[in-house]
């Protein structure tokens, strides 16, 4: 009986650890195999497992240079505006955020904006989609017009830590994920939103690693523009 009740133990711990050191037992287990709105987009993505960066070039896609809705105010402040509590401005200007507060989704700080030379780097713009990932997703064959609108895209910005931020670096999904749970299964799914968005390409094991955060979640939806 104890022989038989360590075989049982030993087997049930096999069958936990294996799928998480070996991909192809994932896959015959189901791991990557999630269901609901978002999986179905995903499903219709292009998957390329050769990405290249040759000729990246970020200075492309002209990330706040541009004013797309035409209030005077930089996509930075914008985002600044939208993401954050208890905005207060740069005197006299009625776009440059001098304070504010920020519920932090990457990882579920708060954290109290105060615009300066040595602070305001403690909250940075992210692109969810990376524009590194972008570009060997797809972007590199994009005209000029294409790449500043998808830099200065709002629907591909989120306000977040800056650390936080700079530890994602281009990384993708398959990389990187936000340290805050909680957040996950948005976060995958704008960057589903955003791919799809733009027609750009997956990678099998970023298609896995969304897949995979998915399965906890069937019912989130795809962000709205």
């Amino acid at each position: 009986m104890i022989l038989l009740l360590a075989a049982c133990i030993i087997g049930v711990g096999f069958g936990l650890v294996l799928p998480k050191v070996s991909k192809p037992l994932a896959q015959m287990t189901g791991q990557y195999v999630a269901t609901g709105p978002v999986a179905q987009v995903l499903a219709t993505l292009p998957v390329d497992d050769h990405p290249s960066t040759r000729g990246y070039d970020r200075d492309s896609f002209g990330y706040n240079t541009t004013d797309d809705d035409g209030d005077g105010c930089t996509i930075r402040d914008d985002i600044l505006k939208r993401d954050m509590t208890s905005v207060r401005y740069k005197a006299p200007s009625a776009c440059q955020v001098k304070t504010g507060a920020l519920q932090e989704p990457y990882t579920g700080k708060f954290i109290r904006f105060v615009r300066g030379k040595r602070t305001s780097a403690a909250v940075q713009i992210d692109h969810v989609v990376a524009l590194e990932n972008a570009w060997q997703s797809g972007a590199s064959q994009w005209d000029a017009e294409t790449k500043q609108e998808y830099g200065n895209d709002a629907y591909n910005l989120l306000a977040v830590d800056g650390p936080a931020n700079q530890q994602k670096g281009s990384a993708s999904a398959a990389y990187w994920l936000p340290a805050n749970r909680g957040f996950r299964c948005a976060y995958v799914a704008r960057q589903v939103g955003v791919k799809q968005k733009y027609n750009l390409s997956v990678t099998t094991s970023e298609k896995q690693a969304i897949s995979k955060v998915l399965k906890t979640c069937p019912a989130q939806q795809i962000p709205k523009r």
